[in-house]
């Protein structure tokens, strides 16, 4: 029986949160798991059932991202480099939103969103119970069958009808410790209402991403819809003008993407020596790749923009994250921290004979990881085939196969619970652009070849005696998946329509599936379900011994962070945790990527040059919180998170409050930007109604 605990009484929150083993601030915490003790005895602070309510029903997820309701008429804050895909997909040669920004006068300019969904948290259920009992005793294939079934049957259960307004997910907390039922709200109709130019929205590039100080704009409101009217919305952040004060208490909440802060040994150097190394080389060359490209028009250039940006991006957080893994000092610490833990467990005979055998198991399921991985990442993960073309035939493809079979039989991705979701990619009308797609096809497949080797049989049934380049002009070429309605055709037509199409990518997804399956059940049997059980039995372990009062690791759902206004020692000065407009100027050089825009200079004059801009924090987050609303106490707006410090990067395998800080935009400089710059005032307005 699903035990359900979405608005717990304080007392039984405080029950809830034991004594931790972490630091101050230090902490991703569940809604239903808050830390009541220590944020009544470091800050003096005791959050209502009420204020927990509204903060979860404020937030919104947007895909790897995050963001909140803003007013009562759906509207959405979140960061620009979060909607940019969106921004892109709307723009044109002649109008390019994400050069000269964009502001809807009055709701009939604003812009559907052509693949943008959104989803807000509205019910938690704990299904520990039922998920064990249903993989109670079993081992590999079996245990990842039970389990797929299990959670088809309870996400379908909690979406019921209502499957075009309804999403739920099961969530693994603590690596198999508990499994939590999640509840969304889905919105579908996303529209663009305000962006600024991407120039100031990204002001110095690359060489100032995850530094402070910070001088950016980086924000975009959307809209949702319901029925084709703005949704009506009781649960909103509304802003706080003056904002935040240096040492004043401040809270994040968002959907931190990941975090590995409860791996074993084993897990951390197979991230170091296989997910990081071999993911860096990769993003390196890709960089070169959209680089040069970009430079080859000024199409190109807008059209490369949105993954360019993503790239680099990822390349200098992996970067900043391998950092951590080959520090000796984090490395000695990570070891001391299992050692302890597995003294614990061998202390008690009971628990050795139950769970010692765990790490060992987690190590060799890792000798098989690093035989599976390249085949993996190529084959199920899609790597050979970096095109929007392939990713929207593969769906079309599985889809025929899976919707023939039970709910429990399917792949999860295709269940009931998440279909409509997959048929929405699939009906997008975001534009594709046939050259580009060439560009990072050709590339993809050639790392496919040079991974895998040219003998690989995977290779050869994908190339055959065709070049990179050669197979990619048939396949680009000739295909028609650029047609929205013949996607629909293919989807309604099921499995027979799907072996009679002639599209190329439709047989090349037909051609490589079975092989994409088989590496599939591998990974899952040989490793996911051999690290997912044995993680579970290291979670008791963790669990007798530190209790629930312990956060767990970030898993793309939302979680709430409280931290203070803070700067930081650096070489034996402090940072000051706020910059101003004035700065902005100062930093300006007039050459990209420290170029502000026309907009600004024209406004110079009527700006308080003075009005805090961007600002940090000592919250703990990760990649994911960027969108979040960053709130007081009294569940204001103060600002907005955009990124993280340099120092923030190591946050996926430790929090060190002493330099960990998230990087914000401050709400008053949010607003005098929109009312001074951007002249925004509808939107003022709405931001003021209460």
């Amino acid at each position: 029986m699903q035990k359900k605990f979405l608005f717990l009484s304080l007392a039984s929150l405080a029950s809830l949160s034991t004594p931790a083993m972490s630091f101050a601030a230090e902490g991703m915490w569940t809604l239903d798991n808050l830390p009541i003790t220590r944020l009544q005895a470091e800050y003096g602070f005791k959050p209502s059932a009420e204020w927990i309510k509204n903060t979860m029903l404020s937030s919104v997820k947007l895909p790897g991202c995050s963001g909140s309701f803003v007013s009562r008429d759906g509207l959405v804050m979140t960061n620009h480099h979060c909607a940019s895909n969106c921004i892109e997909q709307l723009s044109t040669a002649k109008q390019n939103y994400v050069e000269n920004g964009f502001l809807a006068k009055k709701r009939e300019e604003e812009q559907v969103c052509p693949a943008l969904e959104l989803n807000r948290l509205e019910d938690i259920s704990d299904v520990t119970d039922e998920i064990k009992k249903a993989t109670a005793g079993l081992e590999g294939k079996e245990f990842k069958q039970a389990q797929n079934a299990i959670n088809a049957k309870l996400t379908s259960a909690c979406v019921g009808e209502d499957k075009e307004k309804t999403r739920c997910d099961i969530v693994d907390l603590y690596h198999g410790g508990r499994y939590h039922l999640y509840k969304y709200h889905r919105y579908a109709d996303t529209r663009l209402v305000w962006a600024p130019e991407k120039s100031i929205a990204f002001f110095g590039g690359d060489p100032d991403n995850f530094n402070f100080p910070r001088y950016d704009l980086d924000i975009t409101m959307l809209r949702v819809y319901e029925n084709g009217k703005p949704a009506e919305i009781r649960n909103f952040f509304p802003f706080s003008k003056a904002g935040p004060q240096e040492g004043e208490m401040t809270f994040i909440t968002g959907h931190p993407g990941s975090t590995q802060r409860q791996l074993t040994m084993a897990q951390l150097t197979s991230l170091r020596d296989i997910g990081l190394i071999d993911n860096l080389q990769h993003l390196a060359e890709l960089r070169g790749v959209l680089t040069q490209y970009s430079k080859t028009s000024a199409e190109a250039a807008r059209t490369a923009d949105h993954l360019l940006f993503s790239t680099e991006n990822s390349y200098k957080a992996r970067t900043g994250r391998l950092k951590t893994l080959l520090d000796p000092e984090f490395i000695a610490r990570k070891q001391a921290e299992e050692a302890a833990l597995r003294s614990f467990v061998d202390s008690n005979p009971e628990l050795r004979s139950k769970i010692s055998g765990a790490w060992d198991a987690i190590t060799r399921a890792q000798e098989n990881y690093r035989q599976l991985h390249r085949i993996s990442s190529m084959a199920e993960g899609a790597a050979a085939f970096s095109s929007e073309y392939f990713h929207i035939a593969r769906n079309l493809v599985r889809a025929a196969d899976e919707k023939l079979k039970s709910n429990a039989d399917r792949l999860p991705e295709f269940t009931d619970a998440r279909l409509p979701a997959v048929q929405q990619t699939v009906f997008s009308k975001a534009p594709i652009y046939p050259e580009f797609e060439k560009v990072k096809l050709s590339h993809s497949l050639s790392k496919m070849r040079e991974d895998l080797g040219t003998n690989h049989a995977f290779v050869k049934q994908v190339l055959g005696k065709l070049s990179p380049e050669q197979l990619t002009d048939k396949l680009v070429g000739k295909t028609r998946l650029a047609d929205i309605e013949y996607r629909k055709n293919l989807w309604n037509g099921g499995k027979e329509a799907i072996i009679q199409s002639d599209d190329p990518f439709i047989k090349l997804a037909l051609a490589v599936d079975a092989e994409s399956r088989n590496i599939r059940k591998r990974m899952e049997q040989e490793v996911q379900s051999v690290v997912q059980k044995n993680s579970e039995l290291i979670a008791q372990a963790r669990f007798l011994q530190t209790g629930t009062g312990a956060y767990p690791d970030a898993t793309g759902t939302l979680r709430l962070s409280y931290g203070e206004v803070k700067g930081w020692e650096s070489g034996g000065s402090m940072v000051n945790p706020f910059t101003n407009f004035a700065g902005a100027f100062e930093h300006e050089t007039g050459a990209y990527p420290f170029a502000l825009p026309a907009s600004w200079h024209a406004a110079k004059s009527k700006l308080n040059l003075q009005q805090a801009y961007n600002f940090v924090t000592n919250n703990d987050i990760i990649g994911g919180n960027s969108g979040s609303p960053l709130i007081n106490r009294n569940g204001e707006i103060v600002g907005l998170v955009f990124d993280g410090n340099i120092h923030s990067l190591g946050g996926a395998f430790w929090f060190d409050e002493r330099s960990n800080r998230g990087v914000a935009i401050h709400s008053g400089g949010i607003l005098e930007a929109m009312d001074k710059i951007y002249h925004a005032k509808e939107l003022l307005k709405e931001l003021s109604s209460k």
